[in-house]
């Protein structure tokens, strides 16, 4: 497994023998579905749907392994169903929001600024800038070799805009991480899904200042630039040409996803209808 799987795993399970050492369960084999049950139930009280969710799918992969090798009869766990969840979608910025926290971020935070900058113009993911070493980025060739979560590599340009902000990285150790807590170009060995919430702690402190909550993060900037990309576009190309246009830009792996993806972020809004609404009753006017 790769380190990020094997957390994914490594801390659910961990979790789940502290509470069968609490409640004194010692036996693989007393383990039955209402125990698991009742696990959950603590797991929902303490935290969220999701995490109740994300435990049951955690523990259900280890107990398919132990009855793949016969120290089980049956994995029970795929006959707990899963809870219904809603997942809080990151809200674009508003034009004056992106603008305070920049000046902020311009004051008291260039690192999170260059790796906000790096979400923002080259549509990344932040756990893609967190895999980012310094040999990814070819500032001759202008190119960024991005790893996806599946280790298959994809290539995006560096625009001029952010070409032309970018330190001087010729001297850096191409293993090094592009990005770490103190500086461009070093050593950070620690998982990359620690280095994702070490950013998006670092980004809160910023928005906390603007009464932001939590529907803002660091991928808002993401959903913020591809609109303005789209929208700008819209203005030249018709709507086919520029979802043709912007899935190269995007990363996203079909049109269909696209266009998904920007109906959630609202990308596209009508042009104002008012003048079809001159001759209508207005509410509360009353006919005749």
């Amino acid at each position: 497994m790769s380190p990020n799987s094997y957390a994914g795993y490594h801390g659910p399970l961990k979790q789940f023998e502290k509470w069968l050492d609490e409640n004194e369960i010692t036996s693989l084999k007393s383990i039955t579905k209402k125990t698991v049950v009742q696990y959950l139930n603590s797991v929902l009280a303490r935290t969220s749907p999701r995490t109740r969710n994300n435990a049951r799918t955690s523990l259900s992969a280890i107990f398919t392994t132990l009855e793949d090798n016969e120290i089980i009869d049956d994995n029970f766990i795929p006959k707990i169903k899963p809870l219904s969840t809603k997942p809080t979608r990151n809200k674009t910025f508003t034009p004056e929001q992106e603008s305070n926290l920049e000046n902020c971020m311009k004051e008291n935070d260039q690192l999170l600024l260059s790796f906000v900058n790096f979400v923002s113009l080259c549509f990344l993911r932040p756990i893609e800038v967190c895999r980012l070493k310094i040999k990814d980025i070819d500032v001759a060739d202008r190119k960024i070799y991005v790893k996806a979560k599946n280790k298959k590599v994809k290539i995006k340009i560096i625009p001029e805009i952010l070409l032309n902000i970018l330190p001087d990285l010729s001297k850096e150790n191409p293993e090094h991480y592009v990005f770490t807590p103190y500086k461009i170009g070093g050593e950070w060995d620690i998982p990359e899904r620690d280095k994702r919430n070490y950013f998006s702690k670092r980004f809160k402190k910023i928005k906390d200042q603007f009464n932001l909550g939590k529907e803002y993060g660091l991928y808002s900037y993401r959903h913020t630039y591809i609109t303005k990309l789209y929208r700008e576009m819209r203005k030249e190309l018709n709507t086919s040409d520029t979802k043709s246009t912007l899935l190269g830009i995007t990363g996203h792996s079909t049109i269909s996803s696209l266009e998904k993806y920007l109906r959630d972020i609202d990308a596209e809004l009508p042009e104002d209808y008012s003048e079809f609404l001159q001759s209508s009753p207005k509410p509360g006017s009353q006919n005749g």
